[in-house]
């Protein structure tokens, strides 16, 4: 029931590319047989309107937790323990404080472990669609500096490693 098409089509199309992306689909119509044809096309997930935005959240969670984290709420690297439930961090059992910003920067980086990301990729993640229109991403460094300086106080260093010239790279 989109204005130019319809959602489930755009879904299939997803599924064809065999494009990993998570769905929830939100929709109005709530009927069994709506949810069912939606997960069987290969949506995560299924909202009928009207619905909590706590639910939502919730929902969303849910779908990242799976996809990027294996189902757990408790995520293990090394000596750095995170609690996505309760969002705190510990490095050998030290309790870390993070900013919001920080904590996000953190998740984004065990998300993708060993791969160079961009200072603009993580701009965005931050930030959302507000980085096109930032002049400059030094933010997205001084965010850095402060995760690693926490990071490291706690006894996890050299785990944020700077690619020259590309971005970022969390190592095991």
């Amino acid at each position: 029931m989109l204005p130019d098409g319809n959602g489930l089509d755009i879904l299939c199309e997803l599924r064809a590319r065999r494009n990993p992306v998570g769905v929830i689909i939100i929709s109005a119509k709530g009927a069994l047989d709506d949810k069912v044809k939606g997960l069987e096309i290969g949506a995560d997930d299924y909202l009928a309107k009207p619905f909590h935005l706590a639910e939502l959240s919730m929902r969303i969670y849910a779908v990242i937790r799976r996809r990027e984290f294996s189902a757990n709420n408790i995520l293990q690297q090394n000596d750095i323990r995170i609690d996505l439930l309760d969002k705190s961090v510990t490095v050998g059992g030290v309790p870390v404080i993070l900013t919001r910003s920080e904590y996000n920067l953190l998740l984004f980086f065990l998300g993708n472990k060993n791969r160079v990301i961009s200072k603009s990729a993580m701009a965005e993640h931050l930030s959302g669609e507000m980085a096109d229109m930032m002049d400059s991403h030094d933010f997205v460094y001084t965010h850095i500096k402060n995760l690693k300086a926490k990071l490291a106080k706690a006894g996890c260093k050299d785990c944020i490693k700077n690619v020259y010239g590309t971005g970022y790279k969390w190592i095991e």
